[in-house]
């Protein structure tokens, strides 16, 4: 029975304006949390986005030196996943629901990814030589309808949770619970405002289950990826359709796009940076390199002005000439070539 909860905990402080839409802590995702601790992690140094977007694979020119190993990427509930080993002496083919090794027993989850491209992720994320638990076989139909009982036994358990945090004033919100296929721990997946000592809950928890115990503090980001929601474009929130892991996105990010600093069109349905700021920054820095910050000095044939704006999406950087007040515009490559001149 563990009474451990994630040290990655999301911070949601009373903080009016826009720094509280920003991440104070790197956020990890659960799959995350249960393949590092806190000592092997080191979060992005924050002079670039690379690392944010995956851009450039952490790793990635590192030898693939499990080439030899049929590898598969494996989905469990709420989009969970972990790589594992193929060791049923058959392929795998996405879809298929398959019966694994866990950290304690047996657990039933279903390929997601196969071949080729799970050892490129494996070496974009630094996991590559890693050890790996293993796929002993494909789940048969008992299996299977075990899996469902264990589904309304997941339904309950999250009325008996309600019950019992009410009865312990605990101020826990509830977000997924997921018992593990042979039944040897169910964990409760839970969102607060501070750090929460639920060890009387967990005693009573374990008391109605009789099997190992585990509640699992997440961030605000962590619970829209396991809910699901709509986002302001109309469709499905990124972090719930497609993104295996959760990224750091600050108001550097924003600012690189000169984004309007508005937190109402700035936060996701987490309440946090939505997570596509970050899909178009590493361009925007790209396209800004080698020309002079905004309010710089430039010296052209019209005298001496000042950057005032620079329109990524329009190539065109706009000069203030405090002289006469006109303001001029140039494209990116012209002022380039004058910045080279001015130095």
């Amino acid at each position: 029975m563990s009474e451990d909860f994630s040290e990655f905990t999301d911070w949601t402080g009373s903080v009016d304006g826009l720094e509280g839409l920003e991440d104070r802590d790197f956020e990890l995702s659960v799959e995350e949390v249960e393949e590092r601790t806190s000592t092997e992690f080191l979060g992005p140094c924050g002079s670039c986005t690379d690392c944010s977007i995956g851009s450039q694979p952490i790793g990635g020119d590192l030898e693939n030196i499990e080439s030899d190993q049929d590898l598969v990427e494996i989905a469990f509930k709420s989009g969970r996943t972990g790589f594992y080993i193929n060791e049923t002496g058959g392929t795998l083919h996405a879809g298929e629901r398959v019966i694994l090794g866990a950290e304690r027993g047996t657990d039933l989850g279903i390929v997601s990814t196969v071949g080729e491209e799970v050892k490129s992720k494996r070496r974009s994320r630094g996991l590559a030589g890693q050890p790996m638990r293993k796929v002993a076989r494909v789940a048969n139909e008992d299996e299977l309808k075990k899996l469902d009982d264990n589904r309304k036994i997941e339904a309950e358990a999250m009325l008996v949770f309600r019950e019992k945090s009410l009865r312990h004033n605990l101020e826990m919100k509830l977000v997924e619970v997921e018992y593990q296929f042979d039944r040897s721990r169910i964990t409760f997946y839970f969102t607060a405002e501070s750090r929460v000592d639920f060890r009387s809950l967990v005693r009573d928890l374990a008391s109605v289950y009789k099997t190992r115990i585990e509640l699992r503090q997440i961030g605000a980001r962590d619970e829209a990826k396991k809910i699901g929601a709509i986002g302001v474009c109309g469709m499905k929130v990124c972090c719930s359709a497609w993104m295996s892991q959760l990224k750091r996105v600050t108001l550097d990010h924003a600012r690189s796009q000169n984004l309007s600093l508005n937190p109402t069109r700035l936060a996701g349905a987490c309440g946090r940076l939505k997570c596509c700021i970050l899909f178009e920054a590493q361009h925007y820095i790209d396209e800004v390199e080698g020309l002079p910050p905004v309010n710089s000095k430039v010296v052209t044939q019209k005298g001496e002005g000042y950057i005032e704006k620079i329109d990524v999406m329009r190539d065109l950087v706009y000069l203030r000439y405090p002289a006469t007040g006109v303001l001029d515009t140039l494209t990116m490559k012209e002022m380039r070539s004058i910045s080279t001149q001015n130095h």
